[in-house]
């Protein structure tokens, strides 16, 4: 392995303390010495001049849907190129372990929105310990994975909405168990997805003092981020308070317009959560929009049973009816509780070829669009089954017509909520980025150099020091990473060098797939994986184990 001393640094450590000045040496994979003019051991080495850039600890990612990327995307550019080394997968209740045969073949239909379906990705594993020994193959950076409390759900009680009877609740804390013991960090819940969304508060308990027992964490997307949020985070609350679960509220930022400006009363319950001893933390990115799939927005209801049952009722009269009045009137639970506001539901990927043309245009445009004769966007065969009427019809026709798998946008964010959120001590970053479809969301590519360039040094929301420290130090010491996180000697040597002058997210909603600008050298582990800008040929990336792994694969 390379020595490698990187000269003339601004050193930002992690801890949140002052920059200085100094050069940074790493043997053998780890941090030897920090300091100025260190002295190198005879030998071969690469010798870096890094004057007038931060070296800092690598970012991570403490929310990501790299799940299958991880797998068959050995360059990962979007996320290395960003300064992220690690980032924390199995996220909102649903991944692909633990599975068996039959949940497998659910999952990869239902969040193929998420996910796609990569050729040569032979989906043969079905334990957390085989899919963690994959990415032991070789990735461009590291993994901690969670456990998802869908998919446990979905092997012992399957897509049906009933709540779980005591012997299913057994089943499920076995699996939770076996889970981190094979090297998962904690558990994550979608409670707005089908069906981890039918699991009831003393569920979710009774899965979390299994977690608890193990160290791990609780990483909740919540029951609601849109009309009935703040009760949604206060049940999450309860969770930790009952179970003494470690608890990281993901993507926590109040969306949506009932909820402008009203952050300030998500950090007083976390405030609150904190001064009682719950241990409590959370992420966000720094965008309005979010995104997700499209199929997302159905009622609970209508979702249950998996995809078949799904698109059966989609072709129903009498039951499309009554999703529509959910949707038009009293707010759909996949929506948030929130009426769907059409105009803010944006296209962003497809699997159907057919559709190709429809990506990026909002739902409500593409009803207009029928209703002045305008079929050009997709071919005459798809734009024939196309209403003539109404938005919600055009949201029937392309859930059937693509199988459920359209991702979206959601513009539905306020500019106060992200910059108070970000601004919390207890505030880490996560990107929540879907790499996939025409037009992802560009926080997959663009999340961190964005809280950098951005929001730090033009809008001095928070300082480079305090910045570097939510994505480095505070996210490590939520997941248990002793080792990371901070530039120290005999830390594991996973670094990012970028120009704070210029460090720039480049990514848009027009073209998402841009490379940050700023960012010159990531190293994961010791190695290189982005050299002058470039990406290198490495794959010194790891699957990473939680603090109850015992050493099962």
């Amino acid at each position: 392995m390379q020595t490698i001393l990187l000269r003339h640094a601004r050193i930002i450590d992690g801890t949140g303390a002052p920059s200085r000045p100094g050069d940074v040496l790493i043997i053998e994979g780890r941090i030897a010495a920090l300091g100025e003019w260190i002295t190198i051991p005879p030998g071969p080495h690469l010798e870096i001049d890094v004057a007038g850039q931060v070296v800092a600890p690598g970012f991570i990612d403490m929310h990501a849907h790299s799940d299958l990327a991880v797998l068959h995307d050995h360059e990962h550019l979007a996320k290395v190129s960003q300064g992220i080394t690690t980032e924390v997968l199995g996220q909102d209740g649903l991944s692909y372990a633990p599975t068996t045969d039959a949940t497998m073949a659910i999952l990869r239909r239902q969040i193929g929105g998420w996910n796609g379906e990569p050729a040569g990705i032979k989906f043969d594993w079905r334990s957390v310990g085989e899919y963690l020994d994959l990415i032991d193959r070789g990735a461009a950076l590291n993994v901690a994975y969670l456990v998802p409390q869908g998919n446990l759900r979905m092997a012992v009680i399957g897509t049906e909405d009933r709540p779980a009877s005591p012997s299913d609740i057994a089943a499920m804390r076995d699996l939770v168990e076996v889970g981190l013991r094979q090297g998962a960090f904690g558990m994550s819940s979608g409670l707005t997805y089908v069906p981890g969304m039918f699991a009831d508060t003393d569920e979710l308990v009774e899965l979390c003092r299994v977690v608890a027992e193990h160290g791990g964490i609780f990483a909740p997307h919540q029951r609601s981020y849109g009309r009935g949020a703040l009760e949604a985070y206060a049940e999450m609350v309860e969770v930790a308070r009952r179970s003494g679960v470690a608890l990281h509220l993901t993507h926590a930022t109040m969306n949506f317009g009932v909820n402008a400006g009203r952050a300030h009363e998500l950090v007083a319950l976390i405030d609150a959560a904190a001064a009682d001893g719950v241990r409590i933390s959370f992420d966000t990115y720094p965008y309005l929009p979010g995104s997700t799939t499209l199929s997302a927005l159905l009622p609970g209801w209508a979702a249950a049973g998996g995809p078949d049952q799904t698109l059966a009722r989609l072709r129903d009269p009498e039951t499309r009816e009554r999703i529509r009045h959910e949707l038009e009137v009293t707010g759909s639970d996949g929506c948030h509780g929130v009426v769907t506001d059409w105009s803010t539901i944006e296209i962003a990927g497809v699997a159907n070829p057919a559709l190709t043309g429809i990506v990026g245009s909002t739902i409500q445009r593409l009803a207009e669009s029928v209703r002045g004769g305008t079929r050009s966007l997709v071919s005459p065969e798809i734009a024939a089954e196309w209403p003539t009427d109404d938005p919600t019809g055009v949201f029937f026709a392309l859930l059937q017509q693509d199988e459920l798998a359209t991702s979206i946008l959601q513009h539905v964010g306020d500019e106060a909520n992200v910059r108070t959120m970000m601004n919390h001590p207890l505030h880490t970053g996560g990107s929540d980025g879907i790499l996939i479809g025409d037009k992802p969301h560009p926080r997959g590519w663009g999340t961190f150099p964005r809280f950098l360039g951005h929001y730090v040094r033009d809008e001095g929301v928070l300082s480079l020091e305090d910045a570097v420290a939510h994505f480095t130090s505070r996210p490590a010491a939520v997941l248990g990473l002793n080792d990371r996180g901070v530039l120290r000697a005999g830390a594991v040597a996973d670094l990012v060098v970028f120009d704070p002058d210029t460090i720039a997210d480049r990514a848009t909603f027009a073209e998402p797939r841009q490379q940050a600008a700023g960012i010159s050298w990531v190293i994961v582990a010791g190695v290189p994986v982005i050299a002058e800008g470039e990406r290198t040929e490495a794959l010194p990336g790891r699957a990473l184990r939680g603090p109850a792994w015992d050493g099962i694969r």
